[in-house]
Formats: structure tokens, sequence, C-alpha cells
């Protein structure tokens, strides 16, 4: 069985670029476009880890994040920041958010997917 990634990204082109990438390092992917959608995602269909945009509609990745990691059952889940915040300071503000691990945009597909395996071993 495929491990499961749920992407979280507003952006249709990164959502696709991610998707592209992960089905064809054999992932399944689920997607959603808000943080609102995002956590519910997450609550329903369990994924193995999450990419979180950090711009998002609704409510952004850190309050996704933060309401994901609130809930017993889904607090075990990783999430890795996937961003163009890159600033001093940024990936930090992610982690205290509760992301287990960050990215900036525009991203090397190799180093997406190392991190990903990385988180799943």
């Amino acid at each position: 069985m495929s491990r499961r990634i749920l992407v979280i990204e507003d952006t249709e082109n990164n959502r696709r670029i991610l998707n592209d990438l992960l089905t064809n390092a054999g992932f399944e992917v689920l997607e959603a476009v808000d943080g609102e959608k995002g956590v519910a995602m997450a609550a329903e269909s369990r994924p193995d880890l999450i990419l979180m945009d950090i711009q998002l509609p609704i409510f952004d990745g850190y309050e996704a994040t933060r309401r994901i990691k609130a809930n017993p059952e889904l607090r075990h889940i990783p999430i890795i920041a996937v961003t163009s915040y890159a600033l001093s300071g940024d990936d930090a503000k992610a982690l205290a958010a509760g992301c287990d691990g960050y990215f900036a945009k525009p991203f090397s597909p190799r180093v997406v997917l190392a991190k990903v395996r990385q988180f799943l071993a």
C-alpha cells in the first residue's frame, strides 16, 4: 500500500507540480485548496504526511497546522511547510506553529522527495 500525502496548497500550478512529483515517486496524493479544507481532509483521511503551504485562504498554514497538531488523533502526522516565506526567522515561525520541517519555494524536486522520504522513514 502506498503512503498517502496531503498537499494543502491554493496555487493550482504548485499542486500540479507536487502531485506529479509525488505520484511518480509512488505516493498517493490528496489535495486541499485552503486551510479549512486541509484540516477537514487531515481528520477524514489520516494521511501519512502533510505538505502545508503557509499563505492559504480561510485560515493560513500556521493556523491549519496548530489545529491539526491540537487534535490528539492527528498530532503524530508530520507536517512540512512549503512556502515562499523564506526570510530569516520564517522557518522558526513555521516550526513554532507545529510544523516538523520546512522548505522554501521555489524548491528542488530532489529536495522535496528527500525530505518526504526522511519523514516517512
